[in-house]
């Protein structure tokens, strides 16, 4: 996995949380790559749960530091990734797919890039 590795069917925030069409939400390579090997994910809301976007759902702990995580969209929380509990090395291994963190309904709101301003987002970040 590219740590500038960019999925065309999602929408990105510029702390580089992902969103896709189905609403689940997680963090992109560079972020895991940045943050190292995952020994913590601790998600803080539950289904039926609001958030507003920016809200911070949870938190993610690596051996390098402490992160909070934010929505990148306002919605309802409909699933939680309880997998990520056990096994948050899911988020190394596969962030784009079985490391997804929450999911929600009804997003909205929320300053996301499409994937070419969020791979050009990624070209001009300071690495």
């Amino acid at each position: 996995m590219s740590a500038t590795e960019v999925k065309d069917d999602r929408k990105y925030t510029k702390d580089h949380e992902w969103l896709s069409d189905d609403g689940k939400v997680g963090i992109t390579a560079f972020a895991v790559d940045q943050l190292g090997d995952i020994t913590l994910v601790d998600i803080t809301v539950k289904p039926g749960d609001e958030l507003k976007p920016g809200a911070a759902f949870g938190t993610i702990e690596s051996v390098k530091t402490l992160s909070d995580l934010f929505a990148p969209v306002g919605g309802k929380v409909v699933a939680v990734n309880a997998d990520l509990e056990d096994k948050p090395e899911l988020v190394n291994d596969d962030c784009w797919g079985a490391g997804w963190m929450i999911q929600l309904e009804g997003a909205e709101g929320g300053d996301l890039m499409d994937p070419a301003a969020y791979g050009k987002h990624l070209e001009e970040s300071d690495h």
